[in-house]
């Protein structure tokens, strides 16, 4: 079994930061794809930012420029460093993570359970 576990979130004033973390941890071969996403109230689930196991990042437009997202490779750790928080970045933010399990051979996609971030005006 593979589990991931968010953590980080919390209620921050506008123009803050706040630091979200994602360990994955169980029966893991190797990781991909890394990434956050976010889910505010009533609205879909959006995409917010991605990392490979090498190469370029990417960002969605309403939080490039304010969030960074890394990855500790030895600790199967992925962060969201947010800055300059603004009240629409309110939501659940889910990391997600593509890997392989041991033994396995497809890639499978899995999720955390999600953090609350608030950010108040």
């Amino acid at each position: 079994q593979v589990q991931l576990v968010e953590s980080g979130g919390g209620l921050v004033q506008a123009g803050g930061s706040l630091r979200l973390s994602c360990a994955a941890s169980g029966n893991i071969f190797r990781i991909n794809a890394m990434g956050w996403y976010r889910q505010a109230p009533g609205k879909q689930r959006e995409w917010v930012a991605t990392i490979p196991t090498t190469g370029n990042t990417n960002y969605a437009d309403s939080v490039k420029g304010r969030f960074t997202i890394s990855r500790d490779n030895a600790k199967n750790t992925v962060y969201l460093q947010m800055n300059s928080l603004k009240p629409e970045d309110t939501a659940v933010y889910y990391c997600n993570s593509r890997l392989i399990m041991a033994g396995g051979i497809w890639e499978r996609v899995y999720w955390g359970q999600g953090t609350q971030v608030t950010v108040s005006s």
